[in-house]
């Protein structure tokens, strides 16, 4: 949360969800969330408690803690800096909107689009951009007719990802390179998801983007940037956010100036056509037929090693100045 001091200059207030979906104080001491291999950071339960305004007609937040009750000022602007389910999905943003509190990034139909992996390729196909081939599953579906739905997947040819619907960072993920292995795969799916994705391996460069703007601003595109899988089977959790080894991240991505205009092209009409506003990460495939959209990540990571600020830092953007358009952004919208 972020509490305007003057036009130029916002106090953070930290706010933690929990796992039980407490909403808690947190210190400001970065090095808390510092990513360590041997130990994700976590937000714990430390006994306070920040409420929300009781209406939207106020901006006021308050926190209980050992201390007693207190307020923490009016808000100015939500940055939502998180992933995932119950994060970046439209429920927060509803929440958000229905306190009439402003806040950085995608609405609220944007947001549950890009976190659908079936809708995101629903929505983008139906405007004309190529996707991966994909069979959707149920675990009521697989009961009702489990020939017919095999005989589908199948049909998509070796290999297949095997992916749950709504989970981030690769998690859930599986590579099937023989039949076999399917089922297995399938759980470790329905384990994150009740709704999982078959989709058929596309064979091409990973090339990612960053997008800005939005929602009457002009739409931007940043320069591109590539994933090479060397010694892994996919880019996974551990080398999105571990910085595992077998995976190079290279920005920019050696792109002819027709390719990268051609991406910027697509990219732009991919976050249009969810109704993108703010921000967001747009992963395609670089085929020999062309670009073919993977995802659209509408809170893509922020860390050192994450793909986002990098394209926009070697587009010229600087990672403050990048931050602080999106904090300005937010915060115009609240005087809409």
């Amino acid at each position: 949360m972020l509490r305007a001091i003057d036009r130029s200059r916002f106090e953070v207030i930290p706010v933690g969800i929990t796992h039980d979906g407490a909403f808690v104080l947190e210190s400001d001491d970065p090095d808390r969330f510092a990513l360590d291999p041997a130990h994700l950071p976590e937000v714990v339960d430390n006994g306070s408690r920040v409420r929300w305004p009781e209406s939207a007609s106020s901006r006021e937040l308050t926190v209980t803690d050992a201390a007693g009750e207190r307020s923490l000022g009016d808000i100015d602007v939500v940055f939502p800096i998180l992933h995932g389910r119950f994060g970046e999905d439209g429920t927060v943003q509803g929440l958000l909107e229905l306190l009439g509190l402003p806040y950085v990034g995608n609405g609220v139909l944007a947001s549950s689009i890009g976190m659908d992996k079936h809708f995101t390729k629903t929505v983008l196909e139906g405007a004309g951009i190529a996707v991966a081939p994909w069979v959707t599953l149920t675990r009521a579906s697989l009961d009702e007719n489990r020939e017919l739905w095999e005989r589908r997947t199948k049909a998509l040819g070796l290999p297949v990802f095997v992916k749950p619907a709504r989970a981030g960072s690769s998690v859930g993920v599986t590579k099937v390179a023989d039949w076999a292995e399917l089922d297995a795969a399938l759980e470790i799916a329905f384990a994150e998801d009740g709704t999982v994705l078959v989709e058929a391996a596309v064979i091409g460069r990973e090339i990612e983007c960053g997008v800005l703007g939005g929602a009457g601003s002009p739409v931007r595109v940043s320069v591109a940037g590539e994933v090479v899988v060397s010694g892994r089977e996919f880019y996974d959790f551990e080398a999105k956010y571990l910085d595992a080894p077998g995976v190079e991240l290279i920005c920019p991505a050696e792109l002819g100036d027709g390719e990268l205009f051609e991406l910027q092209r697509v990219a732009r009409h991919a976050f249009e056509a969810i109704g993108g506003e703010g921000l967001a990460r747009v992963d395609v495939f670089l085929t020999d037929e062309g670009f073919v959209v993977n995802e659209i990540n509408t809170m893509p990571g922020f860390t050192p090693i994450s793909m986002f600020p990098t394209c926009w830092q070697q587009s010229g953007l600087a990672y403050p100045d990048l931050i602080a358009e999106l904090i300005d952004g937010g915060y115009a919208r609240g005087s809409r």
